[in-house]
């Protein structure tokens, strides 16, 4: 089921949502991530710091993707 962002601060509940439903703890995700408990929790409550790619691999980890569907933005045709 996709779960559209409209606002950055919409991201942090995304991810613990996300994390808890996986059954992972904040020290899971910062195993496979190579860093500390604290650093994901950080990442976890302010994602918008992260790199793009630590964010990628996040959302990895957790099976989700990053999607970008533009809403009421007209097609372009290329002739």
């Amino acid at each position: 089921m996709p779960y559209p962002i409209k606002t950055l601060s919409e991201l942090p509940l995304l991810l613990l949502g996300l994390r808890k439903s996986q059954k992972l703890t904040q020290a899971d995700m910062a195993r496979q991530l190579g860093i500390s408990q604290q650093s994901y929790a950080k990442l976890e409550a302010n994602p918008a710091v992260a790199s793009m790619a630590r964010l990628f691999r996040v959302l990895q980890l957790l099976g989700a993707e990053f999607v970008i569907d533009p809403v009421g933005v007209p097609q372009i045709m290329h002739q």
